[in-house]
């Protein structure tokens, strides 16, 4: 062997053993698609781009001390702080208007049409400024989003007939059951959970049992609204997962915003039906009853605008955590939505309603601990 085939071929030795000696080198992690689970409608609001640049398995960039680093952390943390308290006042603010119009004008078929309006004129607006942040649309995606937009709509049709009927911490204590529905739905569609998670749905259904049967203002309609609105939610989630998995690439909030768009269409002719001829009868009865129009105009506007930004926020601050962190935070979301409509509307609460309550929302928290451990089926 010459020198030179010698020195090629300790070359080519030296080669082999980095790249067989080191696999890490090359960058072999694989993006994880069952961790969209926890996104409202199973699609993932993050841009694609973030989601390519952190599967890709490329090292961040790290300053020569760490304190950019440092820095950076504080800040998303105090921005996510500042996110979740919006999210947490805005749907505060929502609940309380959304009950202080129903009170005085008893139609939530119209009111709810309007907050759908109210959303798709914000998007709409936003996408006329920021061009850029619009989505693609195409005919597929329309009639993909067509299903879930129809499940949206009865869910939210639904949240609001409750809210109309029984106290606002109410509906939300018989809404926590909501994972209830999503289990057993699911289940029947051939999703398998563990042992654990039909466990944690078990506090949850006793306990909206015994806040139903100790509930001062209970009403049918109102328990039957609050039941088919976490049927509708349930579905839409199902059916997103599997109608929209080729729309990656639109993120939540554009994907809220489409489809508060289409539900708009839905319900309000469905609303013209129903309500439609009692309206300028209850109009002017609010009126009455309010005493002065500029405060009840408010308060309808206040419902509408808050509704879409609770939802805005609740998608900004899913763009940054875990779905763990967030369905925790959803939990807490009602715990303090409850406790704070009580207090603005001074609904009597009996021990009993008040543990029963505690024990659904409780059930949710071991709920979402549970399915943060469920077990990944291998591709």
């Amino acid at each position: 062997m010459t020198k030179v085939q010698k020195c090629q071929h300790m070359n080519y030795q030296t080669s082999k053993s980095q790249i067989h000696g080191n696999p890490c080198r090359i960058p072999c992690s694989r993006f994880d698609f069952s961790k969209l689970s926890g996104h409202p409608f199973g699609i993932s609001s993050k841009p694609t781009s973030q989601i390519v640049k952190s599967a890709s398995g490329i090292p961040q960039e790290e300053s020569p001390d760490g304190e950019i680093e440092v820095a950076k952390d504080n800040s998303k943390n105090l921005q996510l702080a500042i996110i979740f308290g919006l999210w947490y006042i805005q749907n505060i603010v929502f609940n309380i208007y959304n009950k202080k119009v129903l009170n005085v004008f008893s139609f939530p078929w119209l009111l709810a049409s309007f907050q759908l309006l109210c959303g798709s004129i914000w998007m709409l607006i936003l996408w006329a400024i920021r061009p850029n942040t619009c989505p693609k649309i195409s005919k597929s995606f329309i009639v993909a989003l067509l299903g879930p937009a129809l499940f949206h709509t009865i869910g939210h049709i639904s949240a609001c007939v409750s809210f109309s009927k029984v106290a606002v911490s109410f509906t939300h204590v018989i809404k926590s059951a909501e994972p209830v529905f999503s289990v057993v739905f699911s289940s029947f569609l051939g999703d398998t959970y563990p042992l654990t998670v039909w466990l944690s749905i078990l506090p949850i259904v006793f306990g909206c049992s015994l806040a139903a049967i100790t509930e001062v203002s209970f009403n049918f309609g109102g328990l039957w609204g609050a039941m088919i609105s976490n049927v509708g939610f349930v579905l839409r989630n199902i059916y997103s997962k599997r109608s929209l998995q080729n729309f990656k690439e639109v993120n939540g909030l554009n994907l809220y915003g489409w489809i508060s768009i289409i539900s708009f269409f839905y319900l309000f002719p469905v609303a013209c039906f129903v309500e439609g001829s009692q309206w300028v009868a209850g109009y002017h009865k609010a009126l009455e009853a309010v005493g002065n129009s500029s405060k009840f105009y408010l308060w309808v506007i206040l419902s509408g605008v808050f509704y879409h930004l609770y939802n805005q926020s609740s998608y900004q601050a899913l763009d940054d955590i875990s779905p763990l962190t967030f369905s925790v935070g959803n939990t807490m979301k009602r715990v303090v939505v409850i406790i704070a409509t009580v207090l603005v509307f001074r609904n009597p609460v009996r021990p009993l309603n008040a543990l029963g309550s505690a024990i659904a929302i409780f059930g949710t928290f071991l709920y979402s601990q549970a399915t943060a451990k469920k077990p990944k089926k291998e591709a």
